[in-house]
């Protein structure tokens, strides 16, 4: 049995791209190994896969890359393995010089717009340096697979090479109804408010929590449920303290995956505010709009054009030029108080998640790696 050794940066708990990907490949028969990171309030991951998770000395700037490119790439040295899966930049250049060492198959799964993140743009020496590393690697790669049609488009742009598109999108369960009321009780939410949900594995600046909180005051009848956790929590959560806020919006903080579909189905609407201050957010397709289409609830989002895309072809929500509060809380109000669009919505969203889910993705992974 061909093994497979996939590596990333983060702790693995909450990335459920990664767990589809390992799981895919377990389907077409693969032994598979996820190398990942471990924070020191991580918690335990259960996969059904082995998993490893390289501690750390330093805990970020630049010697953390440079401590865990230099712990994966020996790590990767001696281990046993026929692939090599690198995701996103910061894991490349060691799977790509053992994949050279060992000659073993490398893949490249690139999940964001990688020089084109928030935090390099206006750091010149550290853009400078991921910009050589993903210019010297890139032309040397075979099998690149990335995660919306605008980033496929840049680096076919840029390098002259195929990329294959494969989305960050939910598996397509069986739709099992969830007692509302009961989880409503056990966040404190009174049972005659409707929900609206904003989640994130990253809740960073400019990610669309400030929008979604300061637009609070004006969403009518209705409750905010921000899940997930990252560097804008602290203040979102100040600024609803100040603002005496607390019954209008709550947070959970990271969840289990199967917490997190549970909440998303509770919700009334989902939305995603991200901003337009940098290239990787203009052009990211974030697995929140998935996650809410495959919870049937409509979507509020921000303009920008993957998820424009999204939700104009499927017709599962609306997209808001401005994101004052109160233009964020007229496009909420106009759905949620609106039966008869928001049924239409809501049904499209049934209708979309038969087109737009990981069973349909995972057919580019079968021929990538049956290629390999």
């Amino acid at each position: 049995m061909a093994t497979v050794t996939l590596s990333v940066i983060n702790d693995l708990y909450s990335d459920q791209r990664l767990d589809k990907v390992c799981n895919s490949l377990i389907g077409m028969g693969f032994e598979v190994k996820l190398v990942g990171r471990r924070y020191r309030n991580s918690p335990e991951v259960k996969r059904e896969y082995r998993t490893k998770r390289i501690h750390l000395l330093f805990k970020r700037g630049p010697l953390c890359y440079a401590e865990f490119n230099l712990r994966l790439f020996f790590y990767l040295l001696f281990q046993k393995t026929d692939i090599l899966v690198a995701n996103d930049l910061d894991t490349l250049l060691p799977n790509l010089l053992v994949s050279k060492i060992r000659r073993k198959k490398l893949v490249y799964d690139s999940h964001e717009y990688f020089l084109g993140i928030l935090e390099i743009q206006h750091r010149a020496p550290v853009k400078w340096v991921w910009t050589q590393i993903e210019k010297w690697c890139f032309p040397q790669l075979d099998h690149i697979i990335t995660v919306s049609q605008s980033i496929v488009d840049l680096y076919r742009k840029e390098y002259g090479k195929e990329v294959h598109l494969v989305r960050n999108i939910p598996l397509l369960r069986e739709y099992k109804p969830i007692n509302k009321e009961e989880l409503k009780l056990e966040l404190g939410i009174p049972l005659d408010q409707k929900m609206v949900i904003f989640q994130g594995n990253a809740i960073h600046r400019d990610r669309g929590g400030e929008e979604i909180v300061q637009a609070a005051p004006y969403i009518e009848q209705a409750v905010i449920l921000i899940v997930g956790d990252g560097d804008m929590v602290p203040d979102l959560k100040n600024w609803v303290k100040e603002h005496q806020l607390e019954d209008k919006v709550i947070f959970t903080g990271r969840v289990a995956p199967e917490t997190l579909r549970k909440y998303t189905q509770m919700a009334d609407l989902g939305v995603t505010f991200d901003k337009n201050v940098s290239p990787n957010h203009y052009y990211s397709l974030p697995n929140k709009l998935f996650e809410y289409i495959h919870a049937y609830i409509p979507i509020v989002a921000s303009n920008l054009p993957e998820r424009k895309r999204i939700i104009d072809t499927y017709e599962v929500g609306e997209v808001v030029e401005d994101l004052s509060p109160q233009s964020v809380a007229t496009a909420v109000n106009g759905i949620l108080q609106d039966p008869e669009r928001y049924a239409r919505y809501k049904q499209n969203c049934v209708k979309a998640a038969q087109d737009l889910n990981w069973q349909k993705e995972e057919l580019v992974l079968q021929k990538i790696y049956k290629n390999l």
